[in-house]
């Protein structure tokens, strides 16, 4: 996919879905925080399901979601979508610009709409905060995005199954926090679409925006061998050089009669 089509069907994600952020956030400031939809159905049902060994895993799937880990991600994303020291780099600082960016961006919109938690008898761990939108959902669906599309650019052997594992571990650090009781569902959703409007936004503009000679899965070599260009003509995959002036001239002369006043323009008889 060439670069402006990528930047557009990223801005048109991203635009997409952070109309739907926008709705459900109006819809959660006006129903005052309260729970919206099967919030309440959500939580009785994972509050009644929670064996030890089950809210032992779903705690140690939710610390993946904070901290160290997402920045760790982050900056292999960004190895692994460069090729050359230059590019990892650059990929380093767009990496954590974007993860840093968007959690500076969803604690502002935390604290505008700051809607309350679950009732703390149903926490199955620690939480601070207000609750949307969810803030290990949205840095978990961040970081997984950022690995998706470092593995499509490069494409190596495998990328589908990389694809779903790594989309599975997003959207399941986010309904960790759901199991744990820390969360209504709709925080959980309102972090996906975030995190998916703020990524496709980013994307967007760092495909239109950056030079040529710095996109990320090139060469050198491939980007100078796409700025040059091609002198004469192709035919059946090879190119032919086109003949000089002096070896056209050259021809004309064999091929004619010498200068001669009388017989000046006529070819020479056969």
């Amino acid at each position: 996919m060439k670069r402006g089509e990528a930047a557009e069907l990223a801005g048109s994600c991203g635009l997409g879905a952070w109309t739907a952020f926008g709705v459900l956030t109006m819809v959660v400031v006006g129903h005052d925080g309260i729970p919206l939809f099967a919030d309440a159905d959500f939580l009785s049902s994972s509050v009644g399901h929670r064996p030890d060994v089950a809210v032992v895993l779903a705690r140690g799937l939710t610390d993946t979601g904070t901290g160290v880990i997402p920045y760790a991600l982050a900056v292999l994303a960004a190895l692994i979508a460069g090729r050359t020291p230059r590019q990892r780099g650059l990929a380093v600082a767009l990496c954590l610009g974007c993860l840093g960016a968007g959690q500076a961006l969803r604690y502002a919109l935390m604290a505008l709409v700051t809607r309350p938690r679950p009732p703390l008898t149903d926490w199955a761990t620690h939480a601070s905060g207000w609750a949307f939108p969810s803030g290990h959902t949205t840095t978990a669906a961040l970081t997984a995005g950022l690995l998706i599309i470092a593995i499509r650019i490069r494409g190596p052997r495998g990328t589908t199954p990389l694809t779903l594992v790594i989309g599975s571990w997003g959207a399941l650090v986010g309904l960790t926090r759901v199991y744990l009781g820390v969360h209504w569902f709709t925080d959980v959703v309102g972090g996906w679409l975030f995190a998916l409007g703020w990524l496709g936004l980013y994307v967007s503009a760092v495909a239109r925006w950056l030079p040529g000679r710095w996109a990320l899965g090139t060469t050198d070599t491939d980007t100078a061998r796409g700025t040059a260009e091609p002198t004469g003509s192709t035919a059946g995959g090879r190119t032919h050089a086109t003949p000089e002036p002096t070896d056209v001239a050259r021809e004309q002369r064999e091929d004619h009669a010498p200068d001669d006043p009388g017989r000046r323009g006529r070819s020479r008889p056969a």
